[in-house]
């Protein structure tokens, strides 16, 4: 059977559903390919680097829809491009069922089954076919090369001969897939970066990225992760917490990225006016859920503008077709897997199968019959597992944790010191006085070379400080039990021991803090 791509219609649509490289899997299913003629131009691939993979470029979709079994689009097709397809005929493409009920009504009158890929089940089995996790990470990524080039001022700070620029401060409101991205290349470009979510349980996921999560002292009665993986509306009360702890962020921050939305409902307001009233001339705001209404108050779909205070607000709608390349490549990969899914026998027939989860997810018509919405996944969601209540520290509890620490740490020390007394005097009933002598020098020097690098901090605690700070703490108490002695030699000699090592020590640490505060972000 044959599969095919068309070119996209929708004015600015750069991607492609099916690339040279997903051409050639495909053929190993089973299936010929088809594509329209220029279909991938946008995106950087040429008709004729199709025909090298042995795709088969025909004029135009007209001919493609009429030969094609399976049709593999991006946006949903048109009521045009419905029309070419005939009975029986598989469309693969995103198709947002919720909002489009006139064209559920269609395909099911032209008799094709419709998968979604949209629709693909949040379940383990079906990441690989997860369009909106790979549109999401390119969108997140992309938010923040546009701040970037919007800003116009330096992510990391710069120390330079005519002074000392401060790192931008960028805040990150959503930590789901396009949050991470944008948390991952805002970091990398070296600004302190700070992110949001209603989901306390992904705070671990933010800070072992490098940036910091904003926590509100706010005690969550209800699941903050709902089915699917997203995160679940917010009660009135959180989000009034939510919004004064924004006011009170905005005059401090340079870039805002905001990527809360859930599939099916209208973005949730987050960035009101007043807040964008409040932050400095030349920041910038980059609103990934402008499409549907925007978590800004003031984004304009499909437009970037300038408040009457300076601040840029970006309202694109078309993130993922900015780096037509990439996506289409990850895009035609979830493609491919899907394919692999409905080709069980690798024959190059496709099985709808409706009691498999993922097919039966995505499937929203099918026969002439429209099977959207699709019953519960039996497996469980992905992001289902977390935690549920919010972990907020009071400062109470954090004091009460720390001297708890405090007292269980000097509990193990004591019985350290117990047992090696226990131990020193065993040796001692049994060893010559002069082994117990260099033997009690050594067991000191080891004690004050401990406790001269501990719990100090990791930025000056490499390894090599480590081991010489350790070993010049034991020249140090050699030099001191030495620097009385009856030789003048052996008294002189001790005594410039204790001055090295005390400079080695002291000093060391000294020009390494000092040396770290030139590049610390204020």
């Amino acid at each position: 059977m044959k599969i095919g791509t068309p070119r996209e219609r929708v004015e600015g649509e750069k991607r492609v559903a099916m690339t040279p490289q997903s051409a050639i899997a495909l053929k190993k299913l089973g299936y010929d390919c088809l594509i329209e003629s220029g279909a991938g131009s946008a995106a950087r691939f040429s008709d004729q680097a199709y025909r090298d993979a042995g795709v088969t470029v025909v004029a135009d979709a007209a001919e493609l829809w009429a030969q094609a079994d399976v049709v593999a689009k991006i946006r949903p097709p048109g009521q045009t491009e419905v029309e070419m397809g005939h009975a029986g005929q598989v469309v693969i493409s995103l198709l947002y069922p919720g909002q489009n009920t006139e064209l559920l009504e269609a395909l099911k009158t032209r008799g094709l089954t419709a998968l979604a890929m949209d629709m693909v089940p949040r379940i383990s089995r079906a990441q690989k076919m997860d369009v909106l996790s790979s549109m999401a990470n390119i969108a997140g990524y992309r938010a923040v090369i546009e701040a970037s080039n919007n800003f116009g001022r330096f992510f990391t700070g710069q120390i330079t001969a005519a002074g000392k620029l401060p790192p931008a401060k960028v805040l990150v409101v959503g930590a789901g897939v396009a949050g991470l991205a944008a948390i991952g290349a805002a970091v990398s470009l070296g600004a302190i970066t700070y992110a949001f979510d209603v989901r306390p349980e992904v705070a671990e996921q933010i800070e072992s990225m490098g940036a910091e999560f904003v926590f509100l002292e706010f005690e969550q009665t209800q699941d903050s992760a709902a089915t699917g993986g997203y995160a679940a509306p917010s009660s009135p009360e959180f989000q009034a917490k939510q919004l004064a702890k924004f006011r009170e962020l905005a005059p401090d921050v340079d870039i805002v990225i905001t990527t809360a939305l859930i599939p099916g409902r209208p973005a949730p307001t987050l960035w009101t006016k007043d807040m964008v009233e409040a932050m400095k001339p030349g920041s910038v705001i980059v609103d990934l859920a402008a499409e549907r209404g925007g978590n800004c108050e003031l984004t304009v779909p499909d437009q970037a503008i300038e408040t009457a205070n300076g601040v840029k607000i970006i309202g694109y709608t078309d993130f993922p077709s900015r780096m037509a390349t990439q996506a289409s490549t990850l895009y035609s990969t979830n493609v491919r897997h899907m394919m692999d899914d409905l080709t069980p026998a690798k024959d190059g027939v496709p099985v709808v199968n409706m009691e498999d989860d993922v097919i039966r997810g995505a499937t929203v018509t099918k026969d002439g019959v429209i099977t959207f919405p699709p019953p519960p996944p039996k497996v469980q969601a992905i992001a289902k597992a977390m935690p549920k209540k919010a972990v907020v520290e009071t400062a109470e509890e954090r004091a009460a944790r720390e001297f708890a620490e405090f007292r269980a740490a000097g509990r193990r020390q004591t019985w350290m010191l117990i047992a090696g007394a226990i131990v020193t005097l065993l040796i001692g009933s049994v060893a010559p006085p002069a082994l117990m002598q260099h033997l009690m020098v050594f067991a000191l020097s080891v004690f004050v070379g401990f406790q001269v690098i501990w719990n100090v901090a990791h930025s000056l605690h490499t390894p090599l400080m480590a081991v010489t700070n350790a070993i010049s703490s034991i020249i140090i108490l050699g030099a001191l039990l030495q620097v009385g002695s009856s030789s003048l030699i052996v008294g002189v000699l001790a005594a410039f021991s204790i001055l090295m090592a005390s400079v080695n020590i002291f000093g060391g640490f000294l020009v390494t803090r000092r040396m770290l505060a030139m590049f610390q972000k204020s």
